[in-house]
């Protein structure tokens, strides 16, 4: 509200100002037109539950069965909800990684768990692997990853995943990753945690169609897991929207055997998107942290002078005219965000440019 009353270039919320890919449109229009218009089978389309399958097996080596293994949702944020609610028993101990996409404690308190978090610090947000192993029990019931990870970039390492893991099979814990930006790895190649030696039997891999072809609006997602974890998966889902838009699912099977250039070149695109608001930012004063992945980045607003990262926030959209998000809303003590605010770079390159050139002229160091 505040960005619409002031005129200001949002480069807050983490949707693109630009339209998917034609082919994927069109296959959609297409469903329509042919009748694809009632309710899909709660699980998901058969052909979209393949494709899914496809895509996994290109990814990360394993083969996975569509009809057993693949659920669709209603984007990976019903993914989250379903996963949390139909795996999660009240007063179940579950540790997240802050900052954190926000529905991760909200499905997780609708649950009933009990939340232990875990905090990445800057420069690089790495995983406190003492603090983990201190924190891991046998009353863990799951660890929630995001990688690459929102809202900061970082993509969590071999290494840490490798801990990770060891940890989850030797204290008997599941594992539940958020990968919607698995596409968007632009320091080193994205590994799924279900790939590591013993971990797909304990694992649930979420994912969407929205951030790698551009239709967030659409609300495609899916959540790939062994029979036993996707029953619970699915027994939620049933009743939390029990399908998932019936012509959506058929582009979207579509969008999924696009050929390897389609991703390559989504990467390109973005990576020069990135380079214009980094250097932008650091030439406007930011201290700008460094972003593995995802479309965004996390920047220090330290040096302008404001208290936190609010009072920062407001400034930049009713002085400045350009919207970024205070990051203290992703942490369980927003205390630990107070000096860092998140841009993203999902946006055309005029618009890029021009909030950069805003920042220069108007935003100044106190």
């Amino acid at each position: 509200m505040l960005a619409i009353k002031h005129g200001a270039i949002n480069l807050g919320q983490g949707f693109p100002n630009f339209d998917g890919p034609e082919f994927v449109k069109e296959a959609a229009i297409e469903a329509i037109k042919s009748g694809q218009n009632q309710y899909a089978r709660g699980y998901g389309i058969p052909d979209f539950n393949s494709a899914i399958a496809e895509r996994f097996r290109k990814d990360t080596g394993l083969v996975v069965d569509p009809e057993k293994e693949v659920t669709v949702t209603s984007g990976c944020t019903e993914a989250i909800a379903a996963t949390m609610l139909g795996l999660i028993n009240p007063g179940d101990e579950v540790i997240l990684f802050a900052p954190f996409y926000d529905s991760y404690e909200a499905t997780l308190s609708m649950a009933g768990a009990k939340i232990k978090c875990i905090t990445l610090r800057p420069p690089d947000f790495s995983v406190p692997l003492d603090e983990l192993k201190s924190t891991i029990s046998k009353n863990s019931k799951a660890i929630l990853i995001n990688t690459p990870h929102n809202p900061t970039g970082k993509m969590f390492t071999r290494e840490e995943l490798d801990m990770i893991a060891s940890l989850c099979i030797e204290n008997d814990v599941l594992v539940f990753t958020d990968e919607v930006y698995d596409k968007l790895a632009f320091e080193m190649n994205h590994i799924s945690m279900a790939s590591l030696p013993g971990m797909y039997e304990r694992t649930v891999t979420m994912n969407s169609l929205g951030k790698t072809f551009s239709l967030t609006g659409w609300k495609i997602g899916w959540a790939i897991a062994p029979p036993h974890l996707s029953w619970g998966v699915r027994q939620a889902h049933s009743f939390l929207t029990f399908a998932t838009s019936t012509p959506m699912q058929h582009a979207a099977a579509t969008a999924l055997r696009a050929p390897e250039s389609y991703y390559e070149e989504l990467k390109r695109d973005y990576m020069a998107k990135k380079a214009i608001l980094v250097d932008g930012l650091k030439a406007v004063g930011f201290k700008v942290y460094p972003s593995s992945g995802t479309y965004f980045v996390v920047v220090d607003h330290t040096p302008f002078g404001l208290e936190n990262d609010i009072a920062f926030c407001e400034y930049l959209i009713k002085e400045i005219g350009v919207v970024a998000i205070p990051t203290s809303v992703f942490y369980l003590n927003p205390e630990d965000g107070k000096n860092l605010v998140r841009f993203t770079f999902c946006k055309d390159e005029g618009t890029l440019r021009s909030a950069v050139a805003r920042m220069k002229e108007k935003l100044l160091r106190k």
